[in-house]
């Protein structure tokens, strides 16, 4: 996944999330800078996973809620290196996302931990530590992203989609 690397800013310099560029889900670059001004979740997902089910229906439901009236905005990054549970290719996982009513902002599948982590998630897990470690450890792990794109709050895979709002609230 050496393509991943669109972007060669450096995690470890980064002062924020805009600094990144990503391949949205049919393959073109998207500056992360587009998303200034809104509070974001990030999320790795994976449509084979027992968490899938929930998560994307409760991320469906925030994006529907707190998209247009408060400016959310959900980045969604399918991932293969838990499980194995997204290993279908872009028209699989795009078939299974439109299923869903999925109307959030779907990226290209990237890793999100080791040596070809997309820059972005390094990012985040440097930013906002984990528990134990700072590695990612499961699918439908969410980061809250602040307007000024500064990562502010890192949530579990099973943590409820629903119950980021009172957390959101603080951002909008």
């Amino acid at each position: 996944m050496a393509d991943q690397m669109q972007n060669p800013q450096d995690p470890k310099k980064a002062s924020s999330i805009f600094e990144f560029n990503a391949k949205n889900i049919k393959g073109e670059v998207v500056p992360i800078s587009d998303y200034k001004g809104h509070v974001c979740i990030i999320v790795n997902v994976a449509s084979q996973c027992g968490l899938a089910g929930n998560n994307y229906k409760d991320l469906v439901d925030l994006h529907e809620q707190y998209g247009e009236s408060k400016g959310l905005k959900i980045l969604a990054f399918p991932c293969n290196q838990f499980g194995n549970q997204e290993a279908g290719n872009t028209d699989e996982i795009c078939t299974f996302v439109s299923k869903r009513n999925v109307k959030f902002d779907m990226f290209e599948k990237v890793d999100v931990n080791g040596s070809n982590a997309h820059p972005l998630w390094t990012y985040l897990q440097n930013t906002v530590k984990g528990t134990i470690s700072n590695k990612i450890k499961w699918n439908f792990t969410k980061f809250i992203v602040d307007k000024e794109g500064k990562p502010v709050e890192r949530h579990s895979p099973t943590t409820n989609p629903k119950d980021l709002v009172k957390h959101l609230e603080k951002y909008f």
